[in-house]
């Protein structure tokens, strides 16, 4: 049974006369930095000189240095710069301004799990992952709410880890609504095939697969989409708010016995046995290094052109000229 967590079990004293650098402003960056300073702990946020965002960052009331005065300064480093720089950001201007006793955190395992960053064995490592985008994390703690958080600990040299992890979780918001236990290798692991097979890379190829059955059956590209990829939101919605069970008490009969007869004959053996691959890919590392090398020596030719292959999709266009007409999206 995984261990929960709340705000009664979090000292956020611990945070006590520390320096808390956050490493990058982005969607993650900056809900965690401005929670943290409204929360009362002493925050810099560590930028490239001329980011676009140190002007942002300023402006909400935050201190600002370059990256490498940040980590310097900093007794907790919370490394949020996307997984493919960050060991480049950590090993190039990080790193070496790490001193024993600090804490260096990061909300994603890729990096240490794939030993990309490979920390000095006189730091704690924790992992403190909010399981929402970052400007859920921040519009949820203004309204006195929280979003539920991972929490892992890789190295433990101080004996208080786990406390400080606790009292950062708490920080931002996160002890209002729960903070779960997991391990490293298990939030990156969870992580990456839920994207892969289900939110991300399923999700999307299910809805094109069904907009191009239909219209390839002689259906109108606008009814495909409606019916294929538009309505998805509302039961998502549902599911979020009551899981399947409120989904199906919500839908039509009609919709909830072809939920039963049909749904297997799309998500089959085939499908299952497809997942187990995509499983068995990121447990032994062989995404991870497609990954690394597509952003590195790779330079991203296969990304940028499966990117711009999508954009193009008919099932793209159609929508694009939908969504004008819903008002309410604006």
């Amino acid at each position: 049974m995984v261990k929960k967590f709340y705000d009664k079990d979090c000292d956020f004293s611990q945070l006590d006369g520390k320096t808390i650098s956050i490493i990058g402003y982005g969607s993650q960056g900056h809900a965690h930095a401005l929670n943290l300073k409204d929360s009362g702990a002493s925050v810099i946020t560590g930028l490239r000189k001329g980011s676009a965002n140190w002007p942002k960052a300023e402006s909400a009331g935050l201190r600002v240095m370059e990256v490498e005065d940040a980590a310097e300064a900093g007794d907790i480093v919370m490394m949020l710069v996307p997984d493919e720089y960050g060991a480049r950001v950590y090993n190039s201007q990080v790193a070496g301004h790490m001193k024993e006793g600090d804490v260096l955190m990061f909300a994603h395992g890729f990096n240490i799990h794939y030993n990309q960053i490979e920390p000095a064995s006189c730091l704690d490592v924790v992992m403190v992952a909010p399981k929402g985008p970052g400007h859920t994390v921040r519009s949820q703690y203004l309204e006195g709410k929280g979003v539920p958080s991972l929490l892992a600990v890789h190295q433990d040299r101080s004996g208080k880890a786990r406390e400080y992890g606790l009292a950062y979780a708490a920080g931002i918001g996160a002890g209002r609504a729960g903070i779960l236990e997991t391990t490293f290798k298990e939030e990156t692991e969870t992580d990456l095939f839920g994207e892969q097979a289900v939110l991300c890379g399923g999700v999307t190829e299910l809805m094109k697969a069904g907009f191009e059955t239909l219209v390839e059956a002689g259906y109108e590209p606008e009814m495909a989409y409606f019916e294929c990829v538009h309505e998805m939101k509302l039961i998502i919605d549902l599911v979020n708010s009551g899981g399947f069970e409120m989904m199906r008490h919500s839908v039509s009969n009609t919709a909830e016995y072809g939920d039963y007869v049909s749904g297997r004959k799309v998500i089959g053996k085939c499908a299952r046995e497809a997942m187990k691959q995509i499983l068995s890919d990121i447990q032994d590392g062989t995404f991870a290094s497609e990954f690394i090398q597509e952003f590195g020596a790779g330079g991203q030719a296969r990304f940028s052109a499966s990117r711009r292959k999508e954009a193009s999709h008919q099932l793209a266009t159609v929508g694009s000229e939908l969504r004008k007409m819903m008002s309410w999206l604006k």
